[in-house]
Order: structure tokens, then C-alpha cells, then sequence
């Protein structure tokens, strides 16, 4: 599966996990709303920067971010 698709995914479930909006998410990241919407789309790629930003702002492990998981898996927030 291709790493943005996982990515998006994992993006949106742990977002959702903390109870988060796109813009609640953007507003913390000092990012665009659009461009958190992009990234769970699948359209962004990111960077490693990036990626450590959004685990560190959802608390999550980095590598849950990138994980494959099946899709209606339902996992912990903490890793």
C-alpha cells in the first residue's frame, strides 16, 4: 500500500482518537487546515520533519503514523 495512503489513515484515526478537528490540528501545528485535510487525503507527502510534528502534537510513537493496520483495526493511542 502505497506509505501516503497508511499514513492518511493513521493521520486520521489517532486526529479523531484525541478528539481533534482538522483546524484544531492545524491551529496546534501552525499549519493550514487545508494542508492537514491534504495530508489525510493522501495528496501530502511529508516530510520527517513533519511527521515527528503531528506524532508529537496527537501523542503517538512516529512509527504508528506509517504503520499498516487493517482497516477497521482499533488500537490505544499510546504506543
Amino acid at each position: 500500500m502505497d506509505i501516503r495512503v497508511v499514513f492518511a489513515r493513521n493521520l486520521k484515526h489517532y486526529r479523531q482518537a484525541c478528539g481533534l478537528t482538522q483546524a484544531a490540528l492545524a491551529a496546534a501545528m501552525e499549519v493550514d487546515r487545508a494542508h492537514v485535510s491534504a495530508m489525510e487525503r493522501g495528496q501530502q507527502n511529508v516530510t520527517l520533519q513533519t511527521l515527528q510534528r503531528v506524532a508529537a502534537h496527537l501523542d503517538v510513537a512516529p512509527a504508528k503514523l506509517i504503520e499498516e493496520r487493517a482497516e477497521g483495526d482499533v488500537r490505544s493511542r499510546k504506543p
